[in-house]
């Protein structure tokens, strides 16, 4: 694969309110673009986002929901604790919170197959011998109870490919 990047030493505008906090820097400026790849790359580390063989947290998809975006008066009925921003079709709410608050921990599963890493709880993870099927029951479950304790029904962002049930 080649990819041509823009000529340049900054990034684009910074829009994640958590990279825009470890750069120091207002939501919409930009940064050197080394710099954000370093920020990135701490942030996801710290997340058990970023492969690391010897750590469970990171056999993992990533984030495996994705955040919503409810109504203004949706999200002003989410406990304050709950993260959210405005954005141009509603506000957004973080998923991970969520996923917590509706009393999924991180390091929670059904079964020692497939569980929330501990360290992310929007990341579901692999302990070794989980089968799709464990993570799909896992990700049922979250999705369950989250709709149940807030009215959310969280999407699934990976592209789930397979018979079993989605």
């Amino acid at each position: 694969v080649t990819f041509q990047l823009g000529l340049g030493v900054h990034s684009a505008a910074i829009t994640y309110p958590e990279l825009a906090q470890r750069l120091g820097v207002e939501i919409g400026m930009r940064s050197k673009s080394s710099d954000v790849r370093k920020a990135v790359m701490e942030l996801r580390s710290n997340k058990g986002m970023v492969l690391n063989e010897s750590d469970q947290d990171t056999w993992s998809v990533g984030s495996f929901f994705t955040n919503p975006v409810v109504t203004k008066t949706l999200a002003d009925s989410l406990p304050t604790a709950i993260a959210r921003w405005k954005v141009d079709t509603g506000i957004k709410v973080s998923a991970a919170a969520l996923v917590e608050h509706s009393g999924f921990s991180k390091g929670f599963g059904l079964n020692p197959r497939a569980q929330i890493s501990t360290k992310h709880a929007l990341a579901l993870t692999n302990r070794g011998d989980a089968r799709a099927e464990d993570i799909m029951e896992l990700a049922h479950a979250i999705q369950a109870g989250v709709h149940k304790k807030f009215g959310i029904l969280l999407d699934i962002e990976p592209q789930i490919v397979g018979t079993f049930n989605q």
